[in-house]
Parts: structure tokens; C-alpha cells; sequence
């Protein structure tokens, strides 16, 4: 069976919805966070560099929240949580997997952890500010994307892997200082459709996290 080691609120909510949308039998594996238990060694042997989440699916361990949630749509093509192969549909999808996991996630990971990036509290402060302006220029370009085809999903017509993933970093956005995701014009309204899928309130359920989700 596949095991999902997770710690809710993460970035394993994105394969954890996938994983639910697929209705696949698979087993949540809780990562202690807090305890420190990602960076022990026995979880380095599953992933070395100690983040969260890791699929185990037999002799195959796969970390890395894109390459596992693409995985799991390409296992299971009748779950048409990606757009057919040598699509141009497909190789947009990939331009924006690609974008989402090294553009705006790593955005937000300087938003979060600006101390990696500076020594003093007022850089510290300094890296956080930019870190959030550019999630919001970043954001802009999602709402665009929305705009541009008018469709109900971020790909167009149809839903795809890349919705709960988007709404995953979105959600991160929630307790900004400033604008939040949730308050652009054509990102609220697709937030809404995302939230709406029975496969995300269940993880939300069971990742037990009070709302507002977003």
C-alpha cells in the first residue's frame, strides 16, 4: 500500500488531496515536526534533506511535493488529473508545476524562513517584506491565468493536479500582514471551487485544521 509521511498543513497536503482524489487506498504516515522527527536519521534515509512529505509505494521512495503528485497522476491516468501526454495542454501543465514548485513556493519559503537568508533582526524583517511582495506579484500572475481563459480550473475546463496544488501555496498566503490570495478578484472565486471538492474537505477533515482553510 502506498504510505504518505505527512504532517498536516504542509507541503504534503497537495499529494494528500491527490491521493484522496484518486480514491486509491493509501496510508497517512505523521511525521513528528515538532518533535524534531524529520530530521532524524532514520527519516533522512527516506528523504536526505529532511523535509516533508515522502511517498513509500514498495521499493520506491519519492520525496519532493511535484515529482509525487505527477507520479501519482501518471500511475493513475483514469483519474485525468493531467492532461493528455505530448499535449500542448501537457507541456503547459508542466510549465506551471515547474513555476509553482521553484517560483512561488520557493517565494514563500524565504517568506517563512528569512532567517536563512539574513543574521539581524532588521534584515531578518527587510527579506521577509520583499519575500511577501514578490508572492503577491507572483499571485498576480495566477489571477491573469484565471482571467485569461475564463475556465473554472488554473489549466482551463478541466481540473488537474495542479488546482490543489496552487491552492495549497495559496492557502499559505493566509495570514499575510497585507493582501492574501483569497482577496484577488479572480482567485477568490476559484479558491472557493477547489475548497468545494468532497477529496479536499476530507483531507482538511482529517488533517484536522480549523478554517478559515484559506
Amino acid at each position: 500500500m502506498i504510505q504518505l509521511h505527512h504532517f498536516a498543513g504542509t507541503a504534503a497536503m497537495a499529494p494528500h488531496i491527490v491521493l484522496e482524489e484518486l480514491g486509491i487506498p493509501f496510508e497517512l504516515v505523521k511525521v513528528d515536526r515538532e518533535g524534531g522527527e524529520h530530521r532524524s536519521a532514520a527519516y533522512r534515509q527516506l528523504n536526505p534533506n529532511g523535509l516533508i512529505p515522502v511517498l513509500v509505494e514498495g521499493d520506491l521512495v519519492l520525496y519532493e511535493t511535484a515529482a509525487i503528485c505527477l507520479h501519482l497522476a501518471d500511475t493513475h491516468p483514469e483519474g485525468a488529473l493531467m492532461p493528455p501526454l505530448a499535449s500542448a495542454e501537457r507541456s503547459h501543465a508542466y510549465k506551471w508545476l515547474s513555476w509553482l514548485s521553484t517560483t512561488l513556493q520557493q517565494a514563500l519559503i524565504v517568506y517563512f524562513y528569512p532567517e536563512r537568508w539574513a543574521s539581524t533582526p532588521e534584515a531578518v524583517a527587510q527579506v521577509k517584506a520583499h519575500a511577501e511582495q514578490k508572492v503577491l506579484l507572483l499571485l498576480e500572475q495566477i489571477d491573469a491565468q484565471l482571467a485569461g481563459h475564463g475556465g473554472p480550473w488554473l489549466l482551463g475546463d478541466t481540473y488537474s493536479m495542479l488546482d490543489p496544488y496552487a491552492m495549497m501555496l495559496c492557502r499559505w498566503t493566509r495570514n499575510f500582514a497585507g493582501r492574501k490570495a483569497r482577496e484577488f478578484t479572480h482567485i477568490a472565486p476559484w479558491l472557493a471551487r477547489v475548497l468545494a471538492r468532497p477529496a479536499v474537505q476530507r483531507v482538511f477533515a482529517r488533517e484536522a485544521l480549523a478554517q478559515p482553510w484559506v
